[in-house]
């Protein structure tokens, strides 16, 4: 890999001045970093795909759903520019349906699963009284996915279908993002109020 973890923080920074976005990526880098330890995959590299995921998001959030413009493509665009390994270019492509980039690998079906998930659990969090994610229960997640009122920009088509493309059942994907989010609940700003 010719970049690391610590140069996809960097892009991060440079490139999202919105610290609830930071957060999102931070999280799902979290549950990727995650999943991939679950999976004996290579840990630095899915993280650096959360982090990377949406990093053009705030400048080019695509509201036309353009498969080649805006978000993901033009962040995919700089990273191929600068080097960056194809695998994950192809992953974070692959996370937006408009792009047409059919998922194929763990990485690219593992992204696209905590994606909307990592960001769920998040409002889930938030929204209770402790605001600690170490309190939350799949339970909470389950009956929070079912009121189509809260945390309505959230997928859930997308997180039912990300359970299923990963071939896993949703309360254990549900399960393994809440454990990957209290292992980072302090910079996540989870842990807490």
């Amino acid at each position: 890999m010719p970049y690391t973890y610590a140069d996809a923080l960097h892009l991060l920074y440079e490139w999202v001045q919105s610290e609830s976005l930071r957060k999102h990526c931070l999280a799902v880098s979290a549950s990727m970093r995650h999943m991939a330890r679950r999976a004996g995959a290579d840990e630095e590299q899915w993280a650096t795909v959360g982090i990377l995921h949406d990093m053009d998001y705030e400048q080019f959030p695509n509201a036309g759903l353009s498969p080649t413009e805006e978000h993901p493509s033009a962040g995919v665009r700089y990273l191929r520019e600068h080097g960056w390994p194809e695998e994950m270019c192809r992953a974070i492509l692959s996370h937006a349906d408009y792009c047409q980039v059919p998922r194929e690998t763990p990485l690219e079906k593992t992204l696209f699963a905590v994606d909307e998930l990592s960001g769920f659990v998040t409002a889930v969090t938030l929204v209770r009284p402790d605001k600690n994610v170490g309190s939350v229960e799949v339970a909470s997640v389950k009956k929070k996915l079912k009121d189509k009122g809260f945390a309505r920009a959230v997928n859930r088509d997308d997180i039912g279908r990300g359970a299923a493309e990963l071939a896993m059942p949703l309360d254990d994907l549900i399960a393994e993002v809440i454990a990957a989010l209290r292992a980072e609940a302090q910079p996540l700003g989870l842990a807490g109020s």
